[in-house]
């Protein structure tokens, strides 16, 4: 068990942190479940405009610190990739 006032503290900030982190992870996965839902029901207006909101999210997760940086712009890239193979590259995504 932490001794001093300021452990004590970022014990109590880290459980916060956790939950948090816990929570943004769990509402991204949510949207990429329903991203490919869609994508394997090939409907590509719904997979377009849920993919738009799951990037915004996941961006959002990223600049939050949940994600890194690098790692949210991975997967951003492969929703994309699977998206691009549902429209034979006739959709672009801005």
């Amino acid at each position: 068990m932490a001794n001093h006032k300021s452990a004590i503290k970022r014990i109590r900030q880290n459980e916060k942190h956790r939950e948090r982190n816990a929570s943004r992870k769990t509402r991204v996965k949510t949207m990429v479940k329903g991203l490919m839902a869609n994508i394997e029901a090939k409907d590509p207006v719904k997979a377009l405009e849920q993919f738009r909101a799951t990037q915004k999210l996941i961006d959002q997760t990223a600049a939050k610190g949940t994600f890194h940086w690098r790692t949210a712009a991975r997967k951003i890239s492969r929703l994309h990739k699977r998206l691009k193979a549902l429209t034979d590259n006739t959709v672009t995504v801005q």
